[in-house]
């Protein structure tokens, strides 16, 4: 195996500077990088800024535990099992985060655009909606706006000077620093697969200086050229990797275990307030590294999760219903 790539969850967590600006894989309650984000929080990492197509319980917990100043997105919360951010609303309404708000699809564009090395994106989404009222340009009323880390504006409207179709908005290019991938699958030089919807990946793995990929399991590269078709993201694109099962946990990995409710469900319960989170961050947080918190949760817990390898989920775990 080539070492080149290959760090710890400890070394992955040390790349993600004070202020980084960073994203994540998967989307709302999968496939988020948690054993890093639980890394991130231990070592008290400040000042983030943080970029998501949507948000999900991995913002949660940062907003929660002081980690970011900044998050853009359009969407937070945790599905069934807590339905919006109850951390990142608590932080707004004390004023110590800013929230930029843009379209879910303005957000993919903005993506897109860095991944294709463009400056911005053109489109009509949310023309006509108070997301482009000036009033509520929070990192330009915060004096942030530089054109150097941060886009000179929000949005700029434009006609369109080819077809004559009306008003167009222009949205900047996200500038990331890191992003995080959460997949099944990485080979030995950094070929990533993803199992299942693979969502907004490898917009992100292209846009971002910085490209980590946590896997389930690191296989050699020669299994995954066999079926080439079926790999997401190409080895030039990943800068470092490491093998970290169950490392989306409490979150789901399509193919391998499910999303843990339960744990969703009392976290959201209990962290309505600062010091319901501070509590539950010492229980299951602090003072563990990666196998103490699988430990802590119990393999019989985990192997009701654990997916069958047939259906691509757990039949043990209830679904559906209230």
């Amino acid at each position: 195996m080539s070492t080149d790539k290959l760090i710890t969850l400890q070394q992955a967590a040390e790349i993600v500077k004070n202020g980084s600006k960073l994203t994540f894989s998967g989307f709302t309650i999968w496939r988020r990088p948690f054993a890093l984000i639980y890394e991130l929080i231990r070592q008290k990492r400040k000042n983030l800024h943080l970029i998501e197509v949507n948000g999900g319980p991995q913002t949660e917990f940062l907003v929660g535990a002081g980690c970011v100043d900044i998050w853009e997105s359009c969407w937070v919360g945790h599905e069934l099992y807590g339905k919006y951010g109850a951390n990142l609303s608590r932080k707004v309404g004390n004023k110590e985060i800013i929230v930029e708000d843009y379209s879910h699809a303005e957000m993919m564009f903005r993506f897109s655009a860095a991944a294709s090395g463009a400056a911005y994106a053109v489109t009509q989404t949310s023309l006509g909606t108070d997301i482009h009222n000036p009033e509520y340009d929070m990192l330009g009323r915060a004096g942030l706006r530089d054109g150097k880390r941060i886009a000179k504006h929000k949005y700029v409207f434009a006609e369109d000077p080819f077809f004559g179709a009306g008003a167009q908005v222009l949205i900047p290019a996200v500038k990331l620093d890191v992003a995080v991938l959460c997949v099944q699958q990485v080979g030995e030089e950094g070929t990533v697969r993803v199992n299942g919807q693979y969502y907004s990946d490898p917009e992100s793995a292209r846009a971002a200086d910085i490209t980590i990929a946590i896997a389930e399991e690191i296989v050699p590269e020669e299994y995954l050229r066999r079926n080439a078709d079926q790999n997401t993201i190409p080895s030039f694109e990943v800068d470092y990797i490491l093998e970290c099962p169950f490392g989306g946990h409490p979150t789901g990995m399509f193919g391998r275990y499910d999303v843990d409710g339960n744990f969703l469900k009392d976290f959201y319960g209990r962290t309505r307030t600062q010091e319901g989170f501070d509590d539950f961050a010492k229980e299951w947080i602090f003072g563990h590294d990666h196998m103490s918190y699988l430990e802590k949760l119990g393999w019989p817990r985990m192997l009701k999760l654990k997916a069958n390898t047939a259906l691509n989920y757990s039949p043990r775990e209830k679904k559906g219903g209230k």
